[in-house]
């Protein structure tokens, strides 16, 4: 039998973001996933492998290299290679592109969260971040909340008026601070090591999407944003001990472990307790959401006209 090679253009045609958050909420009640990841870093570089097992979905392993000086030459800050194999007989079943991957894992999984955690009446989303994961969260959040209005911040002007000019609806931010006040969600994607925003600048019934840190040394808000809010994870496995948004304040003191209120293996715990409350969101990905991703792209090709 032929392996099917996926390319990035031919599955983004087949897929829809409502369709993969469901498949990924699905994902969680099978038997939990045996993950393992391994980090190599050489300055402000990263080598990511991401392995996963699920009984029924199959074998994932994603390896996935992190340059965030690759802009500069013109280049993708991150590149990779992402295989899918049976867990029937451990056979190849899919080459899929690593940017598709990607692009649909990394938003859908902050959607999945935003779709329960964030006011359904939400009509102002702010993405904090021009590049890559941007676009793809504009399109997921838009399937969720179609009547919103969009904003963007990017340190960099130009790369937020590039990005704006992609995408009609998407207005440009001047100035950080009043964009996250007026916003009802937040989502924000950066490489940041010191935080951008500000517990003191969140209003009541905002929901906070956190996507960059991935190292131990970067973080996107500060203290205060974490104690002021409900914080969530989508793995406890992938989000703690590594990455410092949640480690820090952990070894701080500033929350406890107790104020990590669920992961996706209690999804029906992902709920809004009151219209005001500050719900927060922390992305910290994992192999085990790149091979339910990677079986979703997969279904949807194999079932193609």
């Amino acid at each position: 039998m032929t392996v099917p090679i996926i390319s990035f253009d031919e599955g983004d045609a087949l897929l829809d973001w409502i369709g993969l958050t469901d498949a990924l909420a699905e994902g969680h009640k099978r038997p939990k996933a045996e993950i393992a990841d391994t980090f190599l870093y050489r300055g402000s570089d990263t080598l990511l492998n991401r392995a996963a097992w699920i009984d029924g979905l199959g074998l994932a392993v994603k390896s996935a290299t992190i340059f965030p000086g690759n802009p500069a030459q013109g280049l993708a800050s991150v590149n990779g290679g992402v295989t899918l194999y049976s867990d029937r007989d451990g056979t190849l079943a899919a080459l899929i592109d690593f940017h598709l991957v990607t692009k649909w894992k990394t938003a859908g999984d902050s959607l999945l969260a935003a779709r329960r955690l964030a006011r359904p009446d939400s009509r102002a989303i702010l993405i904090v971040g021009a590049g890559t994961q941007a676009k793809g969260l504009h399109a997921a959040y838009s399937a969720a909340f179609p009547e919103a209005g969009f904003t963007v911040w990017n340190r960099t002007r130009a790369n937020a008026d590039a990005l704006a000019a992609q995408i009609p609806d998407l207005r440009v931010a001047e100035d950080l601070e009043a964009a996250v006040r007026t916003a009802d969600i937040v989502t924000c994607a950066t490489m940041s090591t010191e935080p951008l925003i500000r517990g003191d600048w969140l209003q009541p019934g905002q929901h906070i999407d956190l996507i960059g840190a991935y190292r131990p040394d970067m973080r996107e808000v500060d203290d205060t944003a974490l104690a002021r809010s409900r914080i969530f994870v989508d793995s406890f496995d992938t989000t703690l001990g590594h990455i410092g948004e949640i480690e820090i304040p952990l070894q701080k003191g500033v929350i406890g472990r107790d104020d990590l209120v669920a992961d996706y293996y209690a999804l029906d715990r992902f709920t809004r307790q009151t219209p005001r409350e500050i719900t927060l969101f922390k992305n910290g990905g994992g192999a085990h959401l790149d091979l339910m991703t990677s079986r979703y792209i997969l279904d949807r090709w194999q079932s193609r006209a």
